[in-house]
């Protein structure tokens, strides 16, 4: 019995490894999502005043308090290269398949939600499966354009941005009508396990059970 038990809380340790290596965006039940990567925060609702001008977004973000937070604001862009849009598919500041350095919204769309780029790697279009295919936990997010904090250097009317339709990264005037997502430091609470951890490791003691059963585990 023993030995048994020792095996079965190491397959759990496993499971919890090899679930935590992949699962970077953990719904806390509480409209806030937090990113494990850039340890924050983001706000589960995307889209919860509709399209507004930057001032409008920017004075929304700054004020918000929401889940015990009041430290909210805009995802930030960093301008890298030359001042302002250093146009290409891919690496760059600006355009699609960005670095995801630069910018924390193109991290949030590449690399923990997964999609793709209208242009491939080498500006070839329309690469397959492109587009906002995966919005994780969040609801409402839009395939759409989404304000940046970050002023653009070159123009003092324009502002970065992101757009989440076919994952470029560039800049917008500031009185234009887009999208605003909000983002704070940290995490709220201790991180829980997602509902397909849960289950990918439920299904995996149940069969641990069955094949124990099977095999006349001998115990001691």
């Amino acid at each position: 019995m023993k030995r048994f038990y020792i095996f079965l809380m190491m397959l759990m340790l496993g499971f919890g490894i090899s679930a935590s290596g992949h699962a970077t965006l953990i719904d806390m039940t509480d409209g806030t999502i937090y990113d494990t990567d850039l340890e924050l925060s983001w706000l589960k609702n995307a889209n919860t005043n509709g399209a507004m001008t930057w001032s409008a977004a920017n004075t929304w973000a700054d004020t918000l308090v929401f889940a015990t937070f009041d430290n909210w604001r805009l995802p930030t862009v960093t301008d890298t290269g030359n001042d302002g849009c250093n146009w290409g598919s891919s690496g760059t500041d600006c355009g699609y398949n960005v670095n995801t350095t630069t910018g924390e919204m193109a991290h949030l769309f590449y690399d923990e939600l997964g999609n793709k780029a209208y242009y491939d790697t080498s500006g070839g279009w329309p690469q397959a499966g492109w587009g906002l295919v995966n919005t994780g936990p969040f609801i409402n997010l839009q395939p759409y354009y989404y304000w940046s904090g970050t002023d653009y250097a070159p123009d003092a009317d324009s502002v970065w941005l992101f757009y989440f339709y076919g994952g470029g990264q560039g800049a917008g005037g500031k009185v234009d009508n887009f999208y605003a997502l909000a983002v704070s430091p940290g995490q709220r609470s201790t991180s829980v396990p997602e509902p397909a951890t849960l289950l990918l490791l439920g299904s995996g003691l149940a069969g641990i059970a069955v094949w124990r059963k099977r095999l006349g585990w001998k115990e001691g």
